[in-house]
């Protein structure tokens, strides 16, 4: 059948490839380019979306696509099996609503002179994603993966103007490229091992440990890079701060996932995998999840408060994966199972919820010409569809029922505490770091709530600040898509039963000797319970919404409570987010090291003033950007060899000739 076929997928990916290509034909300011490339888009993602739910419960575990490449001997290998279906459809989903939504944020009409090439590499991105997914050898996988990272970088410096958009964008093309070195290694190894360049053999049997290592640190360097993993992460904000929010949603809702795809490869490639794998990377999942949300919780850019979730939520997956990886090497089914179906299920959940909040956050930009969370305040009263909104995708993304964030971060919880019921006294050291990582996983959500109680309070709530009262909701276009990932989280969150036999088939996939795996997952995670709890929070919350709406019927004498001593308050005296987050920052101090800018009260009649915190970027500002000053003053220092001289070259290359002849 051709829509259950890899055909069917590149199909999808050449009409995705293909969707810029009207609009370089068309003049700057003609909408018919754009709404024909999203058009293209809408019916590559639609094929695609078919051809990939076709293939999750299809009982052809793989199918290949093979035909001759460039490279001699080497064919080209395209491979459609359950993993690459499962992280195939938020490609094509996300994919199809982001283009949507474009139409209206990012016009053609407003945007004359980067449209063409946004939309352009936007289809190039989208396309790059599905083949990185769909490549079944090395060399596909790579030019897929380059290509990525151009369209990425294009996309990122859209607004070349800006300084601060330049140095994003070079710091993740740098990033990048070093990632994909990393790659070229790991590949290269893999050919030299096996014999042959196709990808993800099942199982690689009777390796050296020093080539597992190699094997791990080379994928883990690669893949936890691209995914955004402490302290690789360091590439992360200023792309997603920098780029337009469009693009940050797909970046943040997709892109990351690439870099979990590959963590996922990686651990496939042993039947029993060390289980030091494991315990790494549930240590790395854990700091980037705790640290990430931290730096989150400290921001005033609302979108790189953002992006710093992201890297708090891509370890929250890692935790998972990390989970699984031990129980695969220990032998414990029960580890695997929950461990794997709650990374994979937050896989889906981060790439519905996180979206959701880029283009409201995307609106909240367009509407007060800002993203500084202290300058605004009172949207709610202006933009109350994006306010419910992005109030609906923060209560997911914090993990609160009866939403979809909450129940993947419970089968994780539920991994991590089975590990004490389950230990085993000579694997104690594996277990007791399993277990470590459920108060972890405790301070992050806490963290999480803290976070996104200062930025939905902040900006939708109080009196208006700026521009605030001028704000209005965005047209249909715009929210249209937002209501369908706002009503996804939902019902994921209330019916995760419906998911129990897809996660369970991907963990047999993943994990060949769990063949019940399905079974297990249902009697170790009570999802029913969920539903019926989730329907009654609903109730419960409805019916407080309806007493509500009927009290406000009433007139209500407005007044002030409370004015401080002052007779006229202003909408600046109210609480900012920098308030809200104070005590948190001073608590984590030692790793955030914030500039504080104090308010000047020691006079007698007080004038403006403002309180100010910003925290720099640790890994960049504090460790990649002053190392890399280092080694060019370094270098510059012996500047003195390069004299211009014929003789002293002449004299160097005599040097080394003399010293190989000795060295030999």
């Amino acid at each position: 059948m051709w829509i259950s076929s890899p055909m069917a997928l590149v199909t999808a990916t050449a009409f995705w490839a293909a969707s810029g290509v009207p609009a370089l034909f068309l003049p700057r300011r003609s909408s018919a380019g754009q709404l024909a490339g999203t058009g293209l888009a809408l019916i590559g993602s639609y094929i695609g979306l078919v051809a990939a739910a076709i293939r999750l419960f299809s009982t052809n575990p793989v199918e290949d696509l093979r035909w001759a490449g460039p490279i001699r001997n080497v064919a080209c290998v395209l491979r459609l099996d359950a993993l690459t279906a499962f992280f195939m459809l938020p490609v094509f989903l996300i994919g199809a609503l982001i283009s949507v939504y474009a139409l209206e944020y990012w016009p053609r009409q407003r945007h004359p002179r980067s449209s063409r090439k946004s939309q352009f590499c936007f289809g190039l991105m989208i396309a790059a994603m599905a083949t990185v997914l769909l490549a079944g050898d090395a060399i596909t996988f790579l030019i897929a993966w380059e290509t990525l990272t151009l369209a990425v970088f294009l996309l990122v410096g859209d607004e070349q103007n800006a300084a601060p958009t330049r140095r994003a964008a070079w710091v993740f093309l740098a990033s990048s490229h070093f990632g994909a070195l990393c790659l070229f290694g790991f590949f290269a190894l893999l050919r030299s091992t096996t014999g042959s360049f196709d990808l993800w053999p099942a199982s690689l049997e009777g390796i050296s440990p020093n080539t597992a290592t190699a094997f791990f640190a080379l994928g883990a360097i690669g893949f936890g890079l691209k995914a955004g993993l402490m302290p690789l992460h360091f590439w992360l904000p200023g792309a997603h701060s920098s780029a337009p929010s469009h693009i940050s949603a797909v970046m943040s809702g997709i892109m990351l996932n690439l870099g979990i795809y590959g963590l996922l490869r990686l651990g496939m490639l042993l039947a029993h995998p060390p289980a030091w794998w494991g315990a790494t990377l549930l240590g790395i999942g854990g700091i980037s999840a705790v640290f990430g949300i931290v730096l989150a919780a400290a921001e005033g850019d609302f979108k790189r408060l953002l992006a710093y979730s992201s890297v708090e939520n891509i370890g929250i997956i890692a935790v998972g994966v990390g989970l699984a990886l031990i129980g695969k090497s220990l032998d414990r089914p029960a580890w695997i199972v929950l461990g794997l179906a709650g990374a994979l299920l937050h896989v889906w959940n981060h790439s519905l919820f996180k979206p959701l909040l880029f283009m409201g956050a995307g609106n909240i930009a367009h509407a007060a010409r800002t993203r500084q969370i202290d300058t605004l305040g009172g949207l709610g009263k202006t933009m109350p569809r994006t306010a419910a909104l992005v109030g609906i995708g923060a209560l997911a993304i914090c993990g609160l029922p009866p939403l979809n964030g909450f129940v993947s971060e419970w089968l994780i919880y539920l991994g991590l505490l089975h590990t004490l019921t389950e230990s085993d006294p000579g694997k104690w050291t594996w277990t007791t770091w399993a277990a470590g990582a459920a108060p972890a996983l405790a301070l992050v959500g806490a963290i999480s709530l803290v976070t996104f109680v200062k930025f939905f309070g902040t900006v939708f709530c109080g009196q208006p600040r700026g521009r605030a009262a001028k704000c209005v909701d965005p047209p249909a276009a715009i929210l249209g898509p937002m209501n369908i990932l706002a009503a996804a989280s939902i019902l994921i969150g209330l019916f995760p039963l419906a998911l129990v036999g897809i996660l369970g088939r991907m963990i047999t996939w993943w994990s060949p000797a769990n063949t019940d795996a399905g079974e297990l997952l249902g009697r170790l995670a009570p999802l029913g319970w969920l539903t019926a709890m989730g329907l009654i929070l609903v109730a419960v919350v409805a019916g407080v919404l309806i007493s509500l709406i009927r009290y406000q019927r009433e007139p209500v004498l407005e007044n002030i409570t409370w004015d401080c001593g002052f007779a006229r308050p202003t909408s600046r005296m109210q609480y900012i987010g920098s308030s809200f987050s104070q005590m948190l920052e001073e608590l984590f101090a030692w790793f955030l090291r914030p500039r504080i800018e104090l308010p000047r009260l020691y006079t007698l009649f007080v004038g403006p003033t403002t309180f100010r915190t910003q925290v720099s970027e640790p890994v960049l500002d504090r460790g990649v950007m002053p190392a890399l000053r280092s080694a060019e003053n370094a270098i510059g220092r012996a500047r003195f060899i390069q004299r211009g001289s014929i003789q002293a070259y002449l004299l160097y290359i005599l040097g080394v000739l003399l010293f190989l002849l000795l060295w030999k």
